[in-house]
């Protein structure tokens, strides 16, 4: 061996081993982040309870079972869904039969039944108690002469269907045409087997780079 390869093999080799510690310390934080979503799953389908006289957003995910009645207002939420376009979740005002008054997530409606008129009533729901994570600093304002949410603000929410600030999002169906949108772990990021695979890649490709050198060198030298 050449002692001109002495440096690019240290540099190969220490650069594998990184890249490789990378990947397996992703695949260990892939194994961590399913166990969580596997919590947080079984939470959410355990099965219900009566709605809590004091609720905290540490209750996010608990299964709840409520009778009430749906008012006549309601709140709409711009989302799209994949392979169907734009719609909106209808949110509106549950009154219970103790007198609370609380926010409930029906689900979800195409674009052209935004201003279809909806079963209203007595209702028994099943559902989730959630805080979302809808609102950033880019969301824009409500536009509220066309009742068009872009995110579930339940503080905001709250304030203009007069009821706490307590979202449950149905489970079942609230009425026919409206397709409820459960909670569930969809929206909790995870990457990690994305970001392990990227860093055996990378390792892949350093180590052909540094034979691809030692090849140049012993080329070379001959």
């Amino acid at each position: 061996m050449h002692k001109r390869m002495i440096f690019p093999i240290v540099i190969g080799v220490l650069g594998c081993g990184i890249l490789i510690w990378l990947g397996t310390w992703q695949l260990s934080r892939l194994a961590w982040k399913e166990g969580i979503l596997a919590e947080i799953r079984a939470e959410i389908r355990a099965d219900p309870v009566p709605l809590p006289a004091v609720v905290d957003p540490s209750m996010k995910y608990l299964p709840v079972v409520v009778e009430g009645e749906i008012g006549d207002a309601e709140l709409h939420v711009l989302v799209s869904r994949k392979q169907i376009g734009a719609g909106y979740l209808i949110v509106a005002p549950l009154t219970l039969d103790d007198g609370r008054r609380v926010l409930l997530d029906r689900g979800f409606v195409p674009d052209e039944a935004k201003e279809t008129v909806r079963p209203k009533g007595a209702v028994t729901v099943i559902g989730n108690l959630h805080w979302p994570d809808d609102m950033n600093a880019s969301t824009p304002e409500p536009d509220m002469a066309r009742n068009i949410w872009f995110g579930r603000d339940i503080p905001a929410m709250a304030a203009a269907l007069d009821t706490e600030p307590v979202l449950i999002v149905a489970r079942e169906s609230t009425g026919e045409g409206i397709e409820p949108m459960p909670v569930g772990v969809e929206g909790i990021p995870n990457d990690h087997l994305e970001y392990a695979i990227t860093w055996f890649s990378l390792c892949l490709v350093w180590l052909g780079m540094t034979l691809f050198l030692l090849w140049r060198i012993r080329t070379r030298t001959i």
